[in-house]
């Protein structure tokens, strides 16, 4: 899948053409949930991926998501982002609509966990967790 969106973007979800270097500089060192995380985890996780959206301004990389998947009742969303300089017109939308509505896993249930975005992911559905949900923190 490729689709142009305005001012020349485009959004893309061939994992081949992530730049891992530009991935891995955003997430370990200014997104909160992935601070220091290392390069060759940021690599596994694009190539391990049920699939990923990259949202490019020529071949830079200014946006991403990724998804896991058990392949039949659940998806989980993770790692998005859109840098700085290009928030604030509904890019974000467009990304997790791309991942979420228009991709393979639109029928399943979604799963996300953010600190800061619940406005976002309202917009598709997402809702806060009820008492049955419950997390074991990596250690």
């Amino acid at each position: 899948m490729r689709r142009e969106l305005p001012n020349g973007l485009e959004l893309d979800d061939d994992a081949g053409r992530v730049p891992i270097e530009q991935l891995h500089e955003f997430l370990s060192s200014q997104a909160y949930w992935a601070i220091g995380r290392p390069y060759g985890v940021v690599t596994r996780l694009v190539r391990e991926a049920s699939r990923v959206v990259g949202l490019y301004d020529g071949e830079r990389l200014v946006g991403f998501c990724r998804a896991v998947t058990d392949g039949i009742a659940f998806v989980y969303l993770a790692d998005v982002y859109v840098d700085p300089a290009y928030r604030g017109s509904g890019l974000g939308v467009e990304l997790v609509r791309e991942m979420i509505e228009h991709g393979p896993y639109a029928a399943r249930k979604w799963l996300l966990h953010t600190e800061d975005a619940q406005g976002l992911y309202e917009k598709f559905g997402f809702a806060a967790p009820s008492s049955r949900v419950m997390e074991r923190p990596a250690r």
